[in-house]
């Protein structure tokens, strides 16, 4: 999960709030990703709930909500605050380090790097502007502007526009899908595949290069962080209408070049939530097969996955595991 995504706004938002910041200072700080996964969980679950919470006994009835963090909401509800986290966000190493790597490009290594070269804040960055590769330069830039959530009604205005924007451009047998499935996101995903790139076949990055091309000549598409043969990532910012004077930030954007054999399960995994998919997973080996982003393999008697099964829709997916079909809008959980 990216670090701009996080679960969305809830009627429990001060408990989801925590256990996102003791999930993000496991990860950056201690490095402890089975931790960090565990927090995430509980908040991603916490989050759907349509009740506020009122004891840590109500929210262990959650799935991925065990005693010890049943323990914290507890705390965090009596007192309004959580001993741990006081102490963390007292520790100028923990505090500094989190903070940082919340600029796009600065991992822990590189976070904990600059911490013990005297940088803490924004402004230190600034001061070592000169020292930051190209990646760091543009989440120091934006920074302001990548911490804020995409509501959902921007991210159907993007949809639109770029299916206007490339229809006459692009070639009619070349797909464009944009994928998010909650209320709000923390990034743009663009999912793209042509009929003549397959997982068999050589590269296509022409078909790529001429779609961010195209996006950067209408302004959609503002910075390049990379551009490979099959992903694209930098910032894009939604250019308003004559009708429309909204000021529309810069977000984050990938765009993936994906192989027509494997573009619904991409579509699938990138419209789901990290619950939904992983409960899908989960499912899929249930009914012995093994589903990821790329293809779906049914496991043979000895465990051993065979070969990709034809897959021409989203709905193929849901079929061969026999898992009731959910639009995007609903793969939230």
């Amino acid at each position: 999960m990216s670090k701009r995504k996080a679960p969305q706004e809830s009627l429990n938002e001060g408990i989801t709030d925590f256990l996102v910041e003791l999930a993000n200072y496991e990860k950056n700080v201690n490095r402890a990703i089975h931790k960090y996964n565990a927090y995430r969980k509980a908040a991603s679950t916490i989050a759907k709930y349509p009740n506020k919470i009122k004891s840590g006994e109500e929210a262990k009835k959650l799935d991925g909500v065990g005693a010890k963090i049943a323990e914290k909401i507890d705390e965090f509800l009596q007192t309004g605050k959580l001993r741990k986290l006081e102490k963390i966000r007292n520790d100028d190493t923990s505090s500094s380090i989190n903070f940082l790597t919340r600029v796009t490009g600065i991992g822990p290594a590189a976070a904990r790097k600059f911490f013990e070269e005297g940088v803490k804040t924004l402004d230190d960055l600034k001061k070592v502007e000169h020292k930051l590769n190209h990646h760091q330069k543009i989440g120091l830039k934006y920074f302001e502007e990548f911490e804020k959530r995409i509501p959902r009604a921007e991210m159907e205005k993007m949809e639109v526009i770029l299916n206007i924007s490339t229809k006459a451009f692009m070639p009619s047998s070349l797909t464009l899908i944009l994928c998010f499935c909650a209320a709000s996101s923390g990034d743009i995903d663009i999912l793209l595949t042509h009929p003549k790139y397959t997982s068999q076949t050589e590269k296509q990055p022409k078909l790529l290069h001429a779609v961010v091309e195209h996006l950067e000549s209408v302004g959609f598409v503002t910075d390049t962080l990379s551009k490979g043969d099959t992903k694209f990532m930098g910032v894009c910012q939604l250019q308003p209408s004559d009708d429309d004077e909204e000021e529309y930030l810069h977000r984050r954007i990938d765009i993936r070049l994906i192989p027509k054999d494997q573009y619904y399960c991409g579509v699938l995994y990138f419209t789901g939530s990290d619950i939904f998919n992983k409960n899908m997973r989960t499912h899929a080996l249930e009914k012995g097969f093994t589903l990821n982003e790329y293809t779906i393999r049914p496991l043979g008697v000895t465990g051993v996955a065979g070969e990709p099964l034809l897959v021409d829709s989203e709905k193929d997916i849901f079929d061969y595991i026999q898992y009731k079909y959910r639009e995007p809008k609903d793969r939230s959980e």
